[in-house]
């Protein structure tokens, strides 16, 4: 199956306010935005494991203070 150009979605960047055709964009270009695609991506998977792990934290410290309420502080 093929797409015909009615099917087929525009391949538009917008970047600082200004739009272009990325099919008509240089490769060099192209791998540019293909580089910052990688990024954002790679970005939005290191802060949803930073969710993560503060979740994890912050049962962890739920945890620790049920132990710590049967024993007496020195202070």
């Amino acid at each position: 199956m093929t797409n015909t150009p009615s099917n087929e979605k525009e391949a538009i960047l917008t970047f600082e306010d200004k739009k272009y055709d990325l099919k008509s964009l240089p490769k060099e270009v192209q791998e540019l935005v293909k580089g910052m695609q990688v990024a954002d991506a790679q970005l939005r998977m290191h802060e949803d494991t930073i969710k993560v792990l503060a979740v994890g934290r912050q049962h962890l410290a739920i945890q620790l203070k049920s132990k710590l309420e049967s024993i007496n502080p020195i202070k």
